[in-house]
Protein backbone atom coordinates (compact mmCIF):
# COMPACT_ATOMS: atom_id res chain seq x y z
CA UNK A 1 0.00 0.00 0.00
CA UNK A 2 2.79 2.41 0.92
CA UNK A 3 4.64 1.83 -2.40
CA UNK A 4 1.48 2.40 -4.44
CA UNK A 5 0.72 5.60 -2.51
CA UNK A 6 4.27 6.93 -3.02
CA UNK A 7 4.21 6.09 -6.74
CA UNK A 8 0.86 7.86 -7.26
CA UNK A 9 1.92 10.94 -5.28
CA UNK A 10 5.27 11.11 -7.10
CA UNK A 11 3.44 10.96 -10.43
CA UNK A 12 1.00 13.70 -9.32
CA UNK A 13 3.86 15.97 -8.22
CA UNK A 14 5.79 15.32 -11.45
CA UNK A 15 2.76 16.24 -13.59
CA UNK A 16 2.49 19.52 -11.67
CA UNK A 17 6.19 20.28 -12.09
CA UNK A 18 6.17 19.48 -15.82
CA UNK A 19 3.02 21.56 -16.44
CA UNK A 20 4.37 24.50 -14.44
CA UNK A 21 7.62 24.51 -16.42
CA UNK A 22 5.73 24.45 -19.72
CA UNK A 23 3.47 27.31 -18.63
CA UNK A 24 6.38 29.47 -17.52
CA UNK A 25 8.06 29.08 -20.91
CA UNK A 26 4.95 29.53 -23.06
CA UNK A 27 4.21 33.21 -22.35
CA UNK A 28 0.50 32.36 -22.17
CA UNK A 29 0.10 33.60 -18.59
CA UNK A 30 1.34 37.04 -19.66
CA UNK A 31 -1.02 37.09 -22.67
CA UNK A 32 -3.95 36.01 -20.49
CA UNK A 33 -3.10 38.76 -17.99
CA UNK A 34 -2.98 41.38 -20.78
CA UNK A 35 -6.54 40.45 -21.80
CA UNK A 36 -7.71 41.06 -18.24
CA UNK A 37 -5.77 44.36 -18.01
CA UNK A 38 -7.36 45.48 -21.27
CA UNK A 39 -10.84 44.85 -19.83
CA UNK A 40 -9.93 46.89 -16.78
CA UNK A 41 -8.65 49.76 -18.93
CA UNK A 42 -11.74 49.83 -21.14
CA UNK A 43 -14.30 49.09 -18.39
CA UNK A 44 -15.35 45.86 -20.06
CA UNK A 45 -16.92 42.98 -18.18
CA UNK A 46 -15.34 39.61 -17.57
CA UNK A 47 -17.44 36.44 -17.34
CA UNK A 48 -16.17 33.09 -16.06
CA UNK A 49 -17.78 29.66 -16.25
CA UNK A 50 -17.12 25.95 -15.91
CA UNK A 51 -18.67 22.65 -14.81
CA UNK A 52 -18.05 20.57 -11.68
CA UNK A 53 -14.72 21.47 -10.06
CA UNK A 54 -14.29 24.12 -12.75
CA UNK A 55 -17.55 25.73 -11.55
CA UNK A 56 -16.05 26.13 -8.08
CA UNK A 57 -12.87 27.56 -9.63
CA UNK A 58 -15.03 29.94 -11.68
CA UNK A 59 -16.60 31.43 -8.55
CA UNK A 60 -13.16 31.74 -6.90
CA UNK A 61 -11.66 33.49 -9.95
CA UNK A 62 -14.58 35.93 -10.29
CA UNK A 63 -14.34 36.79 -6.61
CA UNK A 64 -10.59 37.40 -6.85
CA UNK A 65 -10.82 39.50 -10.01
CA UNK A 66 -13.68 41.62 -8.62
CA UNK A 67 -11.62 42.54 -5.58
CA UNK A 68 -8.35 43.41 -7.32
CA UNK A 69 -7.78 47.14 -7.23
CA UNK A 70 -5.26 48.68 -9.60
CA UNK A 71 -3.22 51.83 -9.00
CA UNK A 72 -6.13 54.06 -10.10
CA UNK A 73 -8.48 52.37 -7.59
CA UNK A 74 -10.47 50.83 -10.47
CA UNK A 75 -12.06 47.43 -9.99
CA UNK A 76 -12.66 44.71 -12.52
CA UNK A 77 -16.31 43.87 -13.11
CA UNK A 78 -16.20 40.08 -13.11
CA UNK A 79 -19.13 37.69 -12.83
CA UNK A 80 -19.17 33.92 -12.53
CA UNK A 81 -22.03 32.37 -14.47
CA UNK A 82 -21.91 29.61 -11.86
CA UNK A 83 -22.88 31.80 -8.91
CA UNK A 84 -26.58 32.53 -9.55
CA UNK A 85 -28.31 29.23 -8.76
CA UNK A 86 -31.80 30.48 -9.51
CA UNK A 87 -30.72 31.65 -12.97
CA UNK A 88 -28.85 28.38 -13.68
CA UNK A 89 -31.77 26.19 -12.59
CA UNK A 90 -34.33 28.33 -14.40
CA UNK A 91 -32.40 28.13 -17.68
CA UNK A 92 -31.63 24.45 -17.17
CA UNK A 93 -35.28 23.63 -16.51
CA UNK A 94 -36.95 25.92 -19.06
CA UNK A 95 -34.45 25.85 -21.93
CA UNK A 96 -31.82 23.17 -21.32
CA UNK A 97 -28.68 22.60 -19.29
CA UNK A 98 -26.45 23.01 -22.33
CA UNK A 99 -27.52 26.69 -22.50
CA UNK A 100 -26.97 27.70 -18.85
CA UNK A 101 -23.95 29.83 -19.77
CA UNK A 102 -24.94 31.09 -23.23
CA UNK A 103 -28.29 32.43 -22.01
CA UNK A 104 -26.51 34.39 -19.27
CA UNK A 105 -24.01 35.75 -21.80
CA UNK A 106 -26.92 36.89 -24.00
CA UNK A 107 -28.36 38.79 -21.04
CA UNK A 108 -25.18 40.37 -19.68
CA UNK A 109 -22.49 40.42 -22.38
CA UNK A 110 -21.55 43.11 -24.85
CA UNK A 111 -18.98 43.57 -27.59
CA UNK A 112 -15.35 43.51 -26.36
CA UNK A 113 -16.16 41.91 -23.00
CA UNK A 114 -14.10 38.86 -22.04
CA UNK A 115 -15.35 35.32 -21.49
CA UNK A 116 -13.08 32.92 -19.59
CA UNK A 117 -14.06 29.27 -19.83
CA UNK A 118 -12.57 26.66 -17.54
CA UNK A 119 -12.69 23.06 -18.68
CA UNK A 120 -10.82 19.89 -17.86
CA UNK A 121 -11.78 18.31 -21.18
CA UNK A 122 -12.76 21.25 -23.41
CA UNK A 123 -15.72 19.26 -24.74
CA UNK A 124 -18.72 20.16 -22.56
CA UNK A 125 -21.72 21.16 -24.68
CA UNK A 126 -22.53 24.21 -22.55
CA UNK A 127 -18.92 25.45 -22.81
CA UNK A 128 -18.86 25.02 -26.60
CA UNK A 129 -22.24 26.76 -26.92
CA UNK A 130 -21.16 29.82 -24.89
CA UNK A 131 -17.90 30.07 -26.87
CA UNK A 132 -19.76 30.05 -30.19
CA UNK A 133 -22.14 32.73 -28.91
CA UNK A 134 -19.19 34.84 -27.72
CA UNK A 135 -17.78 34.77 -31.27
CA UNK A 136 -21.14 35.87 -32.66
CA UNK A 137 -21.40 38.70 -30.09
CA UNK A 138 -17.76 39.79 -30.69
CA UNK A 139 -16.85 38.96 -27.10
CA UNK A 140 -13.24 37.90 -26.63
CA UNK A 141 -12.76 34.41 -25.25
CA UNK A 142 -10.00 32.56 -23.49
CA UNK A 143 -10.07 28.95 -22.41
CA UNK A 144 -8.00 27.47 -19.63
CA UNK A 145 -8.19 23.89 -20.78
CA UNK A 146 -6.94 20.52 -19.60
CA UNK A 147 -6.06 17.41 -21.60
CA UNK A 148 -5.50 18.48 -25.25
CA UNK A 149 -8.01 21.35 -25.05
CA UNK A 150 -10.83 19.44 -26.75
CA UNK A 151 -13.12 21.18 -29.23
CA UNK A 152 -13.03 24.38 -27.17
CA UNK A 153 -9.38 24.99 -28.08
CA UNK A 154 -10.22 25.71 -31.71
CA UNK A 155 -13.14 28.01 -30.83
CA UNK A 156 -11.43 30.21 -28.21
CA UNK A 157 -9.65 33.36 -29.31
CA UNK A 158 -6.83 32.31 -26.98
CA UNK A 159 -6.23 29.18 -24.97
CA UNK A 160 -4.01 28.34 -22.08
CA UNK A 161 -3.93 24.65 -22.89
CA UNK A 162 -2.44 22.63 -20.10
CA UNK A 163 -1.93 19.44 -22.11
CA UNK A 164 -2.38 17.32 -18.96
CA UNK A 165 -4.12 13.94 -19.22
CA UNK A 166 -5.31 13.97 -15.62
CA UNK A 167 -8.55 15.64 -14.46
CA UNK A 168 -7.35 16.44 -10.93
CA UNK A 169 -4.14 18.07 -12.15
CA UNK A 170 -6.11 19.94 -14.85
CA UNK A 171 -8.55 21.31 -12.26
CA UNK A 172 -5.65 22.31 -9.99
CA UNK A 173 -4.07 24.25 -12.84
CA UNK A 174 -7.24 26.14 -13.73
CA UNK A 175 -6.74 27.93 -10.43
CA UNK A 176 -2.93 28.01 -10.58
CA UNK A 177 -3.06 29.84 -13.93
CA UNK A 178 -5.40 32.39 -12.37
CA UNK A 179 -3.20 32.87 -9.29
CA UNK A 180 -0.10 33.33 -11.45
CA UNK A 181 -1.97 35.98 -13.45
CA UNK A 182 -3.24 37.63 -10.28
CA UNK A 183 0.37 38.10 -9.13
CA UNK A 184 1.06 40.00 -12.36
CA UNK A 185 -2.15 42.04 -12.06
CA UNK A 186 -1.22 43.20 -8.57
CA UNK A 187 2.20 44.57 -9.60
Amino acid sequence: MKKIFKKKIDSYVEMHSRTLRKLQLSGKIENYTKLIQNCLKKNNNIFVCGNGGSAANSVHIASDLSTIINKNKKRINCISFNSNLSEITCIGNDIGYYQIFSEQLKAHGKKNDLLIVLSGSGNSKNILKVLLLAKKMKINSVGILGFKGGKAKSICDMSVDLNVDDMEVSEDFLLIVHHMSKKLLME
